[in-house]
C-alpha cells in the first residue's frame, strides 16, 4: 500500500503519487523563497558543470529534493522516514548519492563562500585557514575498517578534520577513523587545502598539530603553519585568537543532528552531508547579508517588552508574567519596568494579588533583598 497522497491522476509530478512540483515549505528546515531564489542559480549552474552524459530533465522538483537533503541533515532521520510531501526517499537517495560523487555540494560552498566573502569586503579566495578535528561517536552501521578508537577524547567513532576560513566557513574536510592523529590527518587535509585553494599560506592550528607537520607544510607545501598555544597560566574556558574560529563552525555544524553522530556507512557520506549542511548554513547567511539583515540571535538578551495597556499596575504585572511566563521576576526588575520607587512597598502589593489568587505562580526571587548602592 502506498503512503503518498495523490493518486496517480492528480498528482503534480510524472512518478505516480508524488505531488512534489506543488508542494508547500512546512518545515523550518525547508529553504524560504528569498533562500531558494538565491541557491538555485548556483545549482543548475554546478549540475551544469558536473552533468555527465546525454541526461534529461529531472522528474521532481530540484528544491523539494534539496529540502528533503536539507531535512535529513537537520533532524538526523532515517531516509525511509522522509515525510510524505517529499518526494519518494528513494529518489532522494539516489540524487544525494549521485551527486554528492560528482561534488555538487562543495562546489555550491566554493561558489556560496565566495560571494559571502565578496559581500564582507574581502577577497573571493582566502589567503589563510585555521583546521581542526573533531571525534563523533559512530552508530553500529560503521565498520570497524572506517571506525577507531580516539584515547584522548574516549571516543570510538570517526574524526572530522575541517579547515575553515577566517569567517568560519567550511573549505575543506576529510573524515577519517577517530583513532588517526590530529597531525597524521592533517597531512592530506592540508594536501587538500593547497589543491583547491593555491592563494592560502598561512594555517592556525592548536599544539595537537605541532612538530613534524609544522616542518613538513614548509618545505611541501609552502605553507606556514602557526601554533596558537596555551599557556602556563591560563585556567577554564579562554577564547584563544583564531583558534575560536573554527570551534565555532563546529558547533554549527552540531546543530544538523545528522552529523551528531557518524550515520554513514561510506566517510564519501559523511563528508557529503557535513558539505550539505555547510551549504544550507551559507544560503541563509548570504540570503540575510544580501537583504541587509542582522544574524539571528540564538542566547542575547531577554526578548523585547511588550506594550503595557493596562491602566492598573496589577493588570500591568498581569501582562509582563503573561508576555514572558518562562522568566522568573524579581521584584525589583518589575518594579524598574513599572518606575516604581518604593520597592518594598511595591513587593506588598506583590504578595496580597499572590494571596488574593489575582496572581500565580510567583516564587521567591519576587521577595529577595534590595540591592544597596555600592
Amino acid at each position: 500500500m502506498t503512503v503518498y497522497r495523490f493518486p496517480p491522476g492528480s498528482a503534480s509530478c510524472a512518478v505516480p503519487g508524488c505531488g512534489c512540483w506543488s508542494r508547500s515549505c512546512p518545515y523550518p528546515s525547508d529553504l524560504s523563497d528569498a533562500q531558494w531564489e538565491v541557491l538555485l542559480p548556483e545549482a543548475e549552474a554546478v549540475m551544469a558543470e558536473l552533468r555527465k552524459g546525454p541526461g534529461g530533465p529531472m522528474k521532481h522538483d530540484l528544491r523539494a529534493v534539496v529540502d528533503a537533503i536539507g531535512y535529513v541533515t537537520r533532524y538526523g532521520i532515517e531516509w525511509r522516514a522522509l515525510p510524505v510531501d517529499f518526494p519518494p526517499w528513494t529518489a532522494v537517495y539516489a540524487f544525494f548519492e549521485r551527486w554528492s560523487e560528482r561534488g555538487l555540494p562543495a562546489r555550491l560552498a566554493d561558489r556560496l563562500r565566495g560571494r559571502i566573502r565578496v559581500a564582507a569586503g574581502r577577497k573571493e579566495t582566502p589567503t589563510a585557514a585555521i583546521i581542526d578535528a573533531q571525534s563523533v561517536k559512530a552508530s553500529e552501521t560503521i565498520g570497524a575498517a572506517d571506525s577507531g578508537f580516539d584515547g584522548g577524547k574516549k571516543i570510538k567513532g570517526q574524526k572530522r578534520h575541517v579547515a575553515v576560513d577566517t569567517l568560519g566557513l567550511l573549505l575543506t574536510v576529510l573524515v577519517t577513523a577517530a583513532s588517526v592523529q590530529d597531525r597524521d590527518g592533517a597531512h592530506p587535509l592540508l594536501a587538500l587545502l593547497r589543491g583547491k585553494f593555491s592563494t592560502i599560506t598561512l594555517v592556525w592550528a592548536d599544539g595537537g598539530y605541532a612538530g613534524r607537520l609544522v616542518t613538513w607544510a614548509a618545505k611541501a607545501l609552502k605553507i606556514t603553519v602557526a601554533v596558537v598555544r596555551r599557556t602556563d597560566d591560563m585556567k577554564g574556558f579562554v577564547v584563544l585568537p583564531r583558534r575560536w574560529v573554527v570551534e565555532r563552525s563546529l558547533a554549527w555544524l552540531m546543530r544538523h543532528r545528522r552529523l551528531v553522530r557518524c550515520y554513514e556507512r561510506r566517510p564519501a557520506h559523511h563528508e557529503a552531508m557535513i558539505w550539505w549542511a555547510a551549504v544550507h548554513q551559507m544560503t541563509r547567511r548570504l540570503t540575510r547579508e544580501l537583504a541587509g539583515q542582522p544574524p539571528n540571535r540564538r542566547w542575547g538578551g531577554p526578548p523585547p517588552l511588550p506594550c503595557l495597556t493596562s491602566p492598573d499596575r496589577r493588570g500591568k504585572v498581569l501582562e509582563l508574567l503573561a508576555a514572558q511566563p518562562w522568566r522568573a521576576w524579581k521584584g525589583t526588575e518589575l518594579a524598574a519596568i513599572l518606575a516604581i520607587d518604593n520597592v518594598n512597598s511595591f513587593r506588598v502589593q506583590l504578595s496580597q494579588w499572590s494571596h488574593q489568587g489575582h496572581i500565580n505562580k510567583i516564587g521567591p526571587a519576587l521577595y529577595g533583598p534590595v540591592p544597596t548602592a555600592a
